[in-house]
């Protein structure tokens, strides 16, 4: 691993991607209603969907969670105490209806489960988690990953967790503190794109650890540069997704 040669790399790939050379610019999560930053609906918006963002295709996830949104009939489940009071099998209809939920009962489940600890915790408002973590990046990981995993289910996870945070920070009117400690979120195109800078090897790219590899790996090869890790995402999972262009 050449870090001198990686960064030079790094700085190639974030160049195409402010050219719009890497498939353009369009990520999963512009695909929303336009609500207003600031509310709870927004907040709601970019955190339950997030939680169903595993092992399908964001864009496709996010178009239907759109299309929810916008039906009067099925717009309901981004209220998570509408959520709570409602049966299973109607939040499970809304969530079937464009597709957000693939896996019926186990993302509904996942779903209500969410909504009834944002109430539980927060009545209903998520964004008092962040303040009562004080607006912090490491607070609030440690709140969700550690202290109440269970809680947030797929939510906690090391990678969807980083993601989501980061997606707040774009879509919302949240500011974090120690923005710069937000971690690579090593989805399977973040995992697959360190493997082609040279990240990781392939022994490390086929073992059962290697999101956390990467996540510590980018830590130290970005320390003390320009980028922050969570600066690289987006270049190279549009890098990945759009087959690997070669760097200029």
């Amino acid at each position: 691993m050449n870090r001198k040669e990686i960064l030079k790399n790094v700085d190639k790939l974030v160049n195409m991607y402010k050219k719009g050379l890497l498939g353009g610019e369009v990520m999963p999560e512009d695909s929303n209603p336009n609500l207003n930053k600031e509310t709870i609906e927004n907040y709601n918006y970019f955190t339950l969907p997030m939680a169903l963002n595993y092992q399908r295709n964001s864009y496709k996830l996010w178009e239907s969670a759109n299309q929810t949104c916008k039906d009067e009939e099925t717009n309901f489940i981004f209220d998570t105490k509408q959520v709570s009071q409602a049966s299973f099998e109607q939040v499970q209809k809304a969530l079937v209806k464009y597709k957000v939920a693939l896996q019926q009962n186990k993302q509904t489940e996942i779903w209500i489960k969410l909504s009834n600890t944002i109430n539980e915790l927060f009545d209903g408002d998520i964004r008092k988690l962040f303040k009562i973590n004080d607006y912090d990046v490491n607070k609030i990981r440690h709140y969700i990953q550690k202290e109440n995993k269970t809680k947030f289910p797929y939510l906690s996870g090391n990678k969807i967790c980083n993601y989501w945070l980061y997606v707040l920070y774009q879509y919302t009117d949240i500011r974090f503190k120690n923005i710069e400690e937000l971690t690579v979120a090593p989805d399977t195109h973040i995992v697959k794109a360190s493997y082609r800078l040279g990240i990781i090897t392939e022994q490390e790219l086929n073992s059962s650890n290697v999101q956390l590899i990467v996540i510590e790996r980018w830590n130290e090869i970005l320390k003390g540069t320009k980028y922050n890790p969570i600066d690289i995402h987006t270049p190279m999972w549009l890098w990945s997704r759009n087959g690997f262009k070669e760097l200029e």
